[in-house]
């Protein structure tokens, strides 16, 4: 058995080399599979150095700063426990809260920034100054209009205000109202509901589907419902943090593989199940391996069918995927989807008499997977109307309010659009423009000299930094992302931008050209690659095995 997780764009964030399918075809004319390595750069050596270096200045500056704090000489900004509180659990680590107050203060004003218009490919910032260094904000008046657009998950640029594409929008919240007020399982399935479920269904290749309000709590939620004491969970080492949360709410022993690695995979599944669980060396109940990207559903492939399509998987293959409707969809919510007919019986696996009595379940044949997002897991895990399971047993399903009826309607809106449902091509055309603007964003980047990682299809593209630039780029009326310590290691920090089919050639050009020139005056082209027409020579022996 398998479950995907299609809501990936098959981003890679480590710095190792992993695998990805590629098409080739070969003289006789027939298509095959072949794997093209994806190499993630790791910047000099004095870049490392000097990034921990400026991070051990402004620590030592810190409790300069707390001692000066502590004798009254500087006032200390940050809420404090009430005396009667000091013996309660606090709240925050020391260092987190050591962190926050000396160095993520200093750089607040690079999150959270106020908006005022459409997150379409341009946008309008309202202006904000502080007094005192970034412990408070206050608005000017003022607003910085016409800010290209690099950091929403608009990948097919259907947050969009159109009147006359949202007139059915406009037409079942004046059917429906704004939202349900209640659980699918009380009052609040609609039509609209199962309608939506039926469409996904269709869309991702399955036999039923249920959607869910909360694209987050799709995956956290859930996963406590397949698994849980007495069961394994494998996890790719980047996984996204719902994954995680939701592994860790399961109960479930977890264990981490190196990202996209399936040699370490493959020795700790063995491992796993011929030891069996810890000191009773029992079998493990569910084995449940979680490799996960982000968002891709809608944005890559050549319909929009996600990592799936885009490897070329048969969806029958899989039997549960999960997916989101918050990026390509323009919407919120997300999804699973899978077959309600039993999973044909594996294979057993071939072992000596002696491990027998340890492994006695059958093993599935796993298949090599990379880029793309996948849990998979062997046979006893799931029943067979695995829909109709969580419709009962998943918080998210029961407990959760379901989605409102705006939502739905835009979300069967842009699906029926992107599957040509009425005849229209506009969808399959922005899907193209995504993956044209996606190259095109990419191989100007490397060919500046910037360290970018991920997929070349992704259109999330981070570029190592290793400082932070948002405020030289909103000086030239760019708006990006950012991304640092803790959430990233301290020597990765990156500038995260988000490609939408909506971005015109016109809008790409400005942005290259500022960061041309950013890149050369924070010094950020760190890549020492110089492209080259022949291929990288790959040797599959050449992998770790330590976890």
């Amino acid at each position: 058995m398998k479950i995907t997780n299609t809501s990936g764009t098959c981003q890679g964030g480590d710095s190792t080399r992993v695998e990805s399918r590629e098409n080739v075809t070969t003289a006789n004319g027939a298509a095959c599979r072949q794997y093209k390595p994806e190499s993630f750069e790791q910047a000099p050596m004095y870049v490392a150095v000097l990034t921990y270096l400026g991070f051990g200045i402004v620590t030592l500056f810190g409790y300069f700063r707390d001692f000066l704090r502590a004798v009254g000489l500087e006032k200390c900004h940050l809420a404090q426990e009430r005396e009667e509180q000091r013996d309660f659990v606090p709240l925050y680590q020391d260092f987190e809260n050591f962190y926050t107050r000396n160095l993520y203060m200093r750089v607040r004003d690079n999150w959270n920034r106020p908006i005022c218009s459409l997150p379409g490919p341009e946008f309008d910032l309202m202006e904000r100054v502080s007094d005192d260094y970034n412990w408070t904000f206050r608005l000017t008046g003022k607003t910085i209009e016409n800010v290209i657009n690099m950091g929403s998950y608009n990948y097919l640029g259907f947050a969009e205000n159109n009147a006359d594409f949202l007139k059915t929008v406009a037409d079942k919240t004046l059917q429906y109202g704004a939202g349900v007020c209640s659980s699918r399982q009380e009052v609040g399935n609609l039509r609209i509901h199962e309608e939506l479920e039926q469409l996904v269904a269709k869309f991702v290749g399955a036999e039923s589907c249920m959607a869910f309000g909360m694209g987050f709590a799709t995956n956290s939620m859930n996963i406590p419902a397949l698994v849980g004491k007495g069961c394994l969970i494998l996890s790719d080492e980047l996984n996204h943090t719902s994954l995680v949360l939701g592994a860790r709410l399961s109960g479930a022993t977890i264990r981490v593989f190196k990202h996209n690695n399936m040699h370490s995979l493959e020795k700790m599944l063995r491992d796993a199940v011929c030891t069996g669980q810890p000191r009773t060396h029992r079998p493990w109940k569910k084995i449940l391996i979680m490799v996960e990207g982000i968002y891709s559903i809608g944005a890559v492939g050549p319909t929009g069918r996600g990592v799936a399509e885009l490897f070329q998987l048969d969806p029958a293959d899989v039997d549960v995927m999960m997916g989101t409707f918050t990026k390509s969809f323009g919407a919120a919510g997300g999804y699973i989807a899978g077959n309600k007919v039993p999973v044909p019986q594996v294979p057993q696996v071939n072992l000596p008499a002696s491990q027998r009595a340890v492994f006695n379940i059958p093993l599935c044949n796993w298949p090599a997977f990379t880029g793309a997002s996948f849990l998979q897991h062997l046979p006893h895990c799931l029943t067979p109307e695995l829909v109709d399971y969580l419709r009962s047993h998943s918080h998210s399903a029961v407990y959760a309010t379901a989605l409102c009826p705006p939502v739905v309607e835009q979300i069967i809106r842009v699906m029926k659009c992107i599957m040509g449902v009425d005849g229209n091509t506009m969808g399959i055309q922005r899907i193209q423009q995504l993956a044209e603007n996606t190259r095109y964003f990419r191989s100007r980047l490397k060919e500046m000299g910037f360290i970018i990682y991920g997929n070349d299809s992704s259109p999330v593209v981070p570029i190592l930094l290793y400082m932070a630039f948002s405020r030289a780029m909103l000086e030239r009326k760019i708006g990006v992302v950012v991304v640092g310590f803790p959430a990233t290691p301290i020597t990765e920090a990156r500038a995260r931008f988000c490609l939408s089919a909506a971005h015109t050639r016109a809008m790409l050009d400005k942005v290259l050209h500022h960061m041309n020139e950013v890149g050369d005056d924070l010094c950020l082209k760190f890549s020492q690659r110089r492209c080259s027409p022949r291929p990288e020579l790959f040797n599959e022996a050449d992998f770790e095995l330590d976890s």
